[in-house]
């Protein structure tokens, strides 16, 4: 049995290069790209492998050769992935748009990840039930993230991208909810993201359900949420290179602090940590560090067993 459990999506990304986005009908050249094996919860289930967490992974690839592709580099990682089911859809792709800045674009087609479905995950019941922690994102349909949640019976954090309406049911039941600042107004039926620090942490206040709100705000830091208590992190300086990996490397590091008996801020310190790392080189599952680069401080965030928020998390 696994002590850490992903459930969400493996995709192939295809990233390029661009100066702009395209005009209508204009086809725009873009700088040389590469293919390299993603997707939400192959990242997060990766970082984590990366930090030496006990992680196994729950997800659907494809017959086709680029589910053997993903399966080989999740192994690789050391990752266990008996869990990855084989559906009829094709794996699952992600075109990733890298602008001048760093900023990524990203176009999802979900392929099998949208057929991952509600048996599908309760198959692994018991690999649930007993995992320390559950972590979730939205890239897989709503019933096999609800049977996620519902399985789970100590931590769950949910990553709420890409971002939609996440049912009460499915939130009432999320102990640590991580969106972006976007991704959390979208949650609060607002269509563009707050720019101000007061503004991102009233939205979070008014959001019902999760026990505990970490909201990243890119180069902001993020802001934790927890007991009525916000605290505001600033963001590690770092150059800039691709923010495409920034999420999910914040995710894992999160997660894997938690585990090792970090409290939330602190646990969320170490995730910054871990995206100043990942942003500053090109890629999403090639910039996730291991926890030889990170300082000292984040990499050994906590030692102990932890009390999670609402629920307890037994070693």
């Amino acid at each position: 049995m696994a002590d850490i459990v992903v459930v969400g999506s493996i995709n192939i990304d295809s990233s390029f290069g661009i100066d702009r986005l395209p005009h209508a009908g204009e086809t725009l050249q873009v700088e040389a790209g590469h293919t390299a094996i993603g997707g939400k919860g192959a990242n997060q289930a990766v970082a984590l492998a990366r930090l030496g967490a006990d992680a196994a992974m729950i997800g659907m690839v494809g017959t086709d050769d680029d589910g053997d592709l993903a399966l080989t580099r999740l192994r690789r990682e050391g990752l266990a992935v008996p869990e990855v089911r084989r559906g009829r859809a094709p794996t699952g792709r992600a075109i990733v748009l890298l602008g001048p800045s760093g900023e990524s674009t990203v176009l999802l087609a979900a392929g099998a990840n949208a057929d991952l479905g509600r048996e599908d995950v309760l198959e692994h019941g018991n690999l649930l039930a007993s995992a320390r922690c559950v972590l979730v994102q939205l890239e897989t349909g709503d019933e096999a993230v609800r049977a996620a949640v519902e399985s789970a019976t100590n931590l769950v954090v949910l990553n709420p991208a890409p971002a939609r309406t996440v049912p009460d049911h499915i939130l009432k039941r999320v102990d640590v909810l991580v969106p972006n600042r976007l991704e959390l107004a979208q949650m609060c039926g607002l269509p563009g993201a707050p720019a101000r620090l007061e503004d991102v942490e009233e939205l979070a206040r008014g959001l019902a359900g999760p026990r505990a709100i970490v909201v990243t705000l890119g180069g902001d830091g993020c802001l934790v949420l927890q007991d009525g208590t916000a605290t505001h992190l600033p963001a590690e300086p770092a150059e800039v290179v691709d923010t495409t990996g920034a999420g999910d490397s914040f995710c894992g590091a999160l997660v894997n602090a938690l585990m090792n008996g970090a409290d939330l801020v602190e646990a969320a310190r170490a995730a910054t940590a871990a995206a100043a790392v990942s942003v500053a080189r090109s890629g999403a599952m090639d910039s996730l560090p291991t926890a030889a680069e990170l300082p000292p401080s984040a990499a050994a965030a906590g030692n102990q067993g932890v009390e999670a928020p609402g629920k307890k998390v037994t070693s």
